[in-house]
């Protein structure tokens, strides 16, 4: 299996979420991403920025909350 290039995106416009469990190709459209194909399967993701981790949740009220 190949890996993406480090900042995420996929030389095919699609960004690449990597965990333990699973793999899967979120498409991206003129630089955007939909929420929904980010929050998925889970309410929560980790965004690696240089040797920084954030991490973007989704609230119960479907706002977004990025912390470090």
């Amino acid at each position: 299996m190949t890996q993406p290039p480090r900042d995420g995106a996929a030389n095919d416009g699609r960004v690449t979420q990597t965990s333990a469990a699973e793999t899967r190709q979120i498409g991206l459209t003129a630089n955007s991403l939909n929420a929904r194909d980010l929050f998925a399967s889970s309410r929560e993701i980790s965004i690696i920025h240089g040797d920084e981790t954030y991490r973007l949740r989704l609230t119960a009220q479907n706002k977004l909350i990025l912390t470090k």
